[in-house]
């Protein structure tokens, strides 16, 4: 029997399409289910305060850095949403006066508009928010060298090799409403995928990539990024692959509650806990990931009963 059609977008693959049962598991879930739903190879955990829930997130940056020698650089790929930690990494290598001259960062994906990633001059560039919210706080003699600094292009080459012969410590995420992380969104329901999404060994094979945004990434970021003005986010970004995912040695997912709701939260942690694998919740693929971690800002979980605003 062929899949239902998306609720949200019919031309796309994404969570509507999932088998209901699935769907209704994952709304019935109390935090404490989530609490549950640790196993080997993924870990979830809570934190109680905003505060203690970035500076943790920040940490993992300093984490990475510490590990960086001459013989063996390490760095960290991160995310923008959430941006609030992104200050402390940069406050905390100044405390810690850390060396980063063997350090590594990698930006995780970047907007593209006719066929080119956007310039920092671009209000909503990725790459300008790292550099100011981090990067340029920084003191000058602590910094890492602009080579070691790896943000995407359009054209790939020179950021997929980036990834060769550097340890990626840990990959950061947050994850959008479409259950994506960085811009891995489901892919159209056009061609060879026109009944059924990519299995999710063909989506595992997909390198760092321009990719076409589901029309709720493009809805999601106008309401986090552009005050509700779809028109000016982009619909084209280009995003790191899960063939660099799986490079990384740890996958630390972030979920504050400002980019899904408790709905989606719920989802893909029972999908990867279950091991439950569908490309049109590409968030679910990390189910085969060997150290995956979900962090929650406990009030954020909330509940799926009905309440009427």
């Amino acid at each position: 029997m062929a899949r239902k059609k998306s609720l949200l977008a019919p031309e796309w693959w994404d969570y509507t399409t999932l088998d209901e049962h699935i769907l209704n598991d994952a709304a019935k879930l109390t935090a404490e289910d989530l609490l549950q739903l640790s196993r080997e190879g993924f870990r979830v955990l809570f934190y109680d305060t905003l505060e203690d829930f970035y500076l943790a997130e920040a940490l993992e940056y300093i984490h990475a850095w510490r590990q960086a020698s001459g013989d063996q650089p390490s760095g960290i790929c991160g995310p923008i949403g959430p941006t609030e930690q992104l200050p402390l990494v940069a406050r905390l290598v100044n405390e810690l006066e850390l060396d980063l001259r063997h350090a590594h960062f990698w930006g995780m994906d970047e907007w593209v508009m006719d066929g080119k990633e956007v310039g920092e001059d671009h209000l909503l560039s990725f790459r300008k928010a790292d550099m100011e919210l981090c990067f340029q706080r920084i003191d000058e003699k602590l910094r890492m060298p602009e080579a070691n600094l790896h943000f995407p292009a359009a054209e790939t080459g020179a950021y997929i090799q980036s990834w060769e012969g550097v340890r990626c410590a840990v990959m950061q995420g947050g994850q959008g409403e479409i259950k994506h992380w960085a811009f891995n969104d489901p892919v159209k329901r056009v061609g060879t995928y026109a009944d059924e999404p990519p299995s999710p060994e063909e989506y595992r094979a997909l390198n760092t990539r321009v990719v076409d945004l589901h029309p709720a990434t493009v809805s999601q970021n106008a309401r986090t990024s552009g005050g509700g003005v779809v028109t000016s986010v982009p619909t084209q970004a280009v995003t790191v692959g899960p063939v660099q995912t799986w490079q990384a040695e740890k996958v630390s997912i972030w979920h504050a509650g400002t980019h899904d709701n408790p709905f989606g939260m719920r989802l893909t942690s029972l999908m990867i806990s279950k091991g439950i694998m569908d490309s049109a919740v590409p968030m679910s693929l990390l189910a085969d990931h060997p150290n995956v971690q979900f962090n929650f800002y406990r009030p954020a979980i909330g509940s799926c009963s009905v309440e009427m605003h």
